[in-house]
């Protein structure tokens, strides 16, 4: 269901290594600037301006779409609660259509499944103990479908109930697939492996802009530094909204709110 490695520990990670990588960059780019007029005089530093600002414009670019790609999927994932919360409503008062004498036990083993529905979320950012109850989940699912099947299927039951019932199960079951799928969806790795060496490159082409300065501007490149690696760290966090600080868990209240109307 999820990566082995918790992500919101990558994402802290990454952000204080990338930091720290830019401030190296930046330093390493002033020397070798530094370097280079020594030899050559001002007229090598003006040949970098235009090799710069493309760089910077890509580095925006790669920001940009990785930032909005993200808040796409944090949103679908919104959705998806409310879509899977609906569809459980609609199972739900459907098995009003099986006979009296099944529905009880039907009703009960179809409230178990969504408890562990919502379970499976609220147990992470525990990786093991999310993948547990999901695998209750699956084995309830199971149970809920024999139940219903053989209930439309009884002597009594009305003759639209399979046609109704079975369907509205099957959609509430999808959504094990729907959600679970979701939570693989990310871009490919090298996007932010691109994303972090862009970084570095522009802060190397940065810092060797400023060797021709005397004095070595710490709060700008500290400031830039921690800029990049933050917005990174956020784009990480939106990527995976289950496991830092970007959490899901208001939307999963109207999941809970479902269970609840389920007497």
């Amino acid at each position: 269901m999820l990566d082995l490695i918790d992500p919101a520990v990558i994402g802290g990670t990454l952000a204080a290594v990338l930091f720290v990588g830019i401030i190296v960059a930046l330093a390493a780019g002033r020397w070798i600037g530094k370097r280079t007029l020594a030899r050559h005089g001002l007229s090598t530093l003006s040949n970098v301006g235009s090799l710069e600002t493309a760089v910077f414009a890509l580095l925006g670019l790669i920001i940009a779409f990785t930032f909005s790609g993200a808040l796409t999927r944090f949103d679908t994932r919104r959705a998806q609660i409310v879509d899977e919360a609906n569809a459980i409503g609609t199972a739900y008062l459907r098995t009003q259509l099986v006979p009296a004498s099944v529905q009880p036990k039907l009703r009960e083993t179809f409230r178990s499944y969504v408890d562990s529905r919502i379970e499976t979320y609220r147990r992470l950012p525990d990786l093991a103990a999310a993948k547990a109850q999901l695998a209750r989940t699956e084995a309830l699912q199971g149970e809920v479908w024999s139940q219903a099947v053989a209930a439309v299927r009884m002597p009594g039951a009305p003759p639209m109930a399979e046609l109704l019932v079975l369907p509205a199960f099957n959609e509430v079951f999808n959504f094990i697939t729907i959600r679970t799928s979701a939570t693989l969806m990310h871009p490919p790795v090298i996007i932010y492996a691109m994303l972090i060496g862009l970084a570095l490159a522009s802060a190397f082409l940065a810092g060797y802009q400023t060797s021709a300065e005397k004095a070595y501007d710490w709060v700008h490149q500290i400031a830039f530094a921690g800029t990049v690696a933050f917005t990174v760290y956020v784009i990480l966090d939106i990527e995976y909204p289950r496991l830092g600080f970007v959490r899901l868990d208001a939307f999963d209240q109207v999941l809970v709110s479902v269970r609840q109307g389920m007497k």
